[in-house]
């Protein structure tokens, strides 16, 4: 197994587990009236727009779930060989567009943007 992708599987998996976690613990938690699905915001955000807002914050962690997934099955050395580097490299490219976008968009106060590139190195190393 490449420890490597193994090590970037599981961090990215732990980024999906906070980002919901504490989304709903710090976000929305202060918008929900009761039920599941947030319906709160106003004046600044109407309901159609937290409701979206709270989907897409879980679709980021479902989407990291199944990168972390896809990187753990390419943590075997006979999967590896086969990928020809492309998807390491597509993963690490998303992990590190990301990574750039968290850090430029709150100019480093928020710290996922230092997991995001560390993801990004851990699939760079696996190349190696």
């Amino acid at each position: 197994m490449n420890p490597w992708l193994v090590g970037a599987a599981a961090l990215v998996f732990v980024i999906g587990l906070a980002h919901s976690w504490l989304g709903e613990r710090m976000v929305f938690r202060h918008l929900r009236a009761g039920g599941l699905v947030p319906v709160g915001g106003q004046p600044a955000l109407r309901e159609f727009q937290t409701r979206i807002l709270w989907a897409s914050w879980h679709v980021v962690t479902a989407l990291a779930w199944a990168l972390a997934v896809v990187l753990a099955w390419l943590a075997q050395p006979a999967v590896q060989a086969m990928s020809g580097g492309i998807i390491e490299a597509a993963a690490a490219t998303a992990l590190a567009v990301s990574g750039g976008l968290v850090l430029l968009s709150n100019r480093g106060r928020h710290p996922a943007w230092i997991a995001l590139l560390a993801a990004a190195a851990l699939v760079l190393m696996s190349q190696r």
